[in-house]
């Protein structure tokens, strides 16, 4: 058995151990294979686990089946899994059903979608309470307060009188560990919990589960495929590659000292490096967008929608180059993309392709117009009709936009496939049975099929594991090499935007705050909202979640007064007098960057300088996102 060994006390005990574990699932041709194999290993308590790998690598299957779970279409061929000596493969669904919730909880990937829209969020943080029937109603509610406070949970006494729609994405995701915390359970199984999340909002979410699970001395397993996340909750981490273990071992001698070559892999796959960088210095603009506002609901007399969102947006990309785009989730990165698209009408300013203004609606754009702005969405699941084959999703929009008949189409696919680096034979499978690599690699072809001057990325690599990502990656930098389109990427993530772009822009609260080359995004000074971005990135070092307290998170909005700096109530910087009553000016800065800001070069490299994480290895050299 591959033992995790425990650090300290020598008489702790085992919680969990897994014994010869087998899970099989049923294929498209009936036929069952093995998905995950012989899997051994134990967990002593009070401690975190990781398990690390790519999608399909077997991480939730094995987590699940912890609780004596398997998804449907899956089984527990063999094996045994004890909870301290109770083998939970020897007992009943009923027996299961007693244990799950109260001795073993699990906290899901998206909290939006395990909570119920119709109900306040303090009901269904009981529910598990009063199905065991583990404490009163009174004292459960006194608890959640108790779990709110301790979770960092804005208005604890309150925030259960509301329904899930009213608190923030992060918010959310720490309400669902106190569900999962209510009755003191001895496991919690953490499933990718802040995938979704974007950095700042993160930071603040590992903070509360790790400070609740230390100090509760709850047993965790946490699933993730983010190394630089594992390496701040875990004490130890099982490295899982198509179901079975490669590499066992403590956090630092993963990331320091990995012995097997896939292990390797994935850290490697977690810096990602560009492989060449650009010397074409043109100033031919493919794309101007001059004074861009957009929002949602009824436009009033003066033009503004009812919820604004973007405000006075001014960018240009060029051909064959990369524009990136960041913020938190809420900055209106989305929103840019759908406006520049037409799928949300603009209400005020331009969108310029090369000499021609493009319509603010789509409905308005003409066919060859539609072809040369093309969008990939985040969630290629959503995107793609999971009951149609490849090929259809492909031949639409190769008949709509080029009139292509059937037998030219079929050729065409093929092609396709090939440019994205996948099979012809996956050309008639359904969507549904793609991995989710491949359904992001299909949501890129059907992009490339209208043959576009740019490509819309919204966040097209947020939800793949590092090493798909990576290749992704990868990919639309061939495609650019080869076919010369433009981009826009928008992340979350600095550190892939400084792999892959040219130049940057940061929004925040619907405004452009900064933009430069993605050399400026190396070494301060930054606008001090660049420098909480890039500070919240976890690093590949234990401790770094510690040693960084000072990053707070608190809830992007729109300024109040639209002419001041959105960032105003959260910048530790601000010059009373002056941020709070004028209008920030675009100021150059000594490398080249330009940020909307009241303070000067000097005062920004400073306050730059004053964080650690600004001092680390990751960001000291230019050559190393080069």
């Amino acid at each position: 058995m591959i033992r995790v060994e425990h650090k300290g006390n020598e008489n702790m005990s085992d919680l969990i151990r897994v014994e010869n574990l087998t899970i099989v699932a049923r294929g498209d041709d009936d036929q069952e294979k093995t998905i995950v194999k012989n899997i051994r290993l134990s967990i002593p308590r009070g401690e975190v686990l990781a398990l690390i790998g790519e999608s399909g690598s077997g991480k939730t299957t094995i987590a699940l089946s912890l609780m004596g779970f398997a998804r449907k279409g899956c089984r527990i061929d063999k094996g045994s899994i004890f909870l301290e000596d109770i083998d939970l493969m020897s007992l009943s669904q009923a027996d299961l059903r007693s244990l799950r919730g109260r001795r073993i909880s699990y906290v899901a990937q998206s909290a939006a979608s395990s909570f119920n829209p119709s109900m306040k969020i303090m009901h269904q943080i009981l529910e598990s309470t009063q199905i065991h029937q583990s404490m009163s109603r009174k004292a459960a509610e006194a608890k959640a307060v108790d779990l709110f406070r301790a979770l960092a949970l804005p208005n604890p006494e309150t925030i259960g009188s509301r329904y899930p729609h009213q608190v923030s994405g992060g918010q959310l995701q720490r309400l669902m560990a106190a569900m999962a915390m209510i009755t003191d359970p001895e496991l919690i199984i953490f499933d990718e919990p802040t995938t979704a999340l974007d950095v700042t909002t993160q930071i603040d979410v590992l903070r509360a589960f790790k400070q609740a699970v230390r100090e509760r001395g709850i047993t965790a397993v946490y699933v993730s495929h983010d190394l630089a996340v594992v390496a701040q909750m875990a004490d130890h981490v099982v490295v899982l590659n198509n179901g079975e273990i490669r590499e066992v071992g403590s956090t630092a001698q993963i990331l320091h000292a990995p012995s097997d070559d896939y292990t390797k892999q994935l850290i490697a796959a977690a810096r990602p490096v560009r492989n060449a960088a650009k010397t074409d210095e043109s100033d031919d603009s493919l794309l101007s967008v001059e004074g861009l506002a957009a929002g949602y609901g009824k436009i009033d007399r003066d033009g503004r929608p009812a919820i604004p969102i973007l405000q006075n947006i001014n960018l240009s990309i060029k051909r064959g180059s990369t524009l990136g785009v960041i913020g938190e989730s809420g900055s209106g990165k989305s929103t840019l993309a759908r406006a520049i698209a037409g799928l949300l009408p603009s209400s005020a300013g331009t969108v310029r392709l090369a000499d021609e203004v493009l319509p603010n609606r789509i409905e308005q754009r003409s066919p060859d117009q539609l072809k040369r702005v093309q969008i990939v969405f985040q969630n290629a699941d959503t995107a793609l009709n999971p009951a149609h084959s490849v090929r259809r999703i492909l031949t639409r929009p190769l008949v709509f936009y080029h009139g292509m008949t059937k037998d030219d189409s079929a050729k065409r696919v093929n092609e396709l496939l090939d440019l994205v680096h996948l099979p012809a034979s996956i050309a008639d499978q359904p969507c549904a049975r793609l991995s989710g690599g491949q359904k992001q690699r299909v949501n890129l072809a059907r992009a490339l099929a209208a043959e576009p001057d740019l490509i819309l990325c919204d966040e097209v690599t947020s939800a793949l594991d590092t090493v798909v990502a990576a290749a992704i990656l990868d990919l639309l930098a061939e495609l650019q090499r080869e076919l010369g389109v433009s981009f826009m990427f928008i992340s979350h993530d600095i550190t892939t935007l400084r792999a892959v772009c040219d130049q940057i822009i940061v929004l925040y609260a619907g405004q452009k705050v900064e933009e430069g080359s993605r050399k400026h995004f190396v070494q301060p000074p930054f606008h001090p909202y660049t420098n909480l971005l890039i500070n919240s990135v976890p690093e590949l070092e234990q401790g770094w979640l510690e040693r960084n307290k000072h990053i707070r998170q608190t809830i992007s909005v729109n300024a109040d007064d639209q002419q001041l700096c959105g960032f105003l109530d959260r910048c530790s910087v601000r010059i009373d007098g002056k941020c709070n009553k004028q209008s920030p000016p675009w100021v150059t800065l000594s490398q080249g960057n330009e940020v909307n800001c009241h303070l000067n070069d000097e005062e920004l490299q400073q306050y730059s300088m004053q964080t650690p994480t600004l001092k680390s290895s990751s960001l000291s050299t230019e050559d190393e996102c080069l």
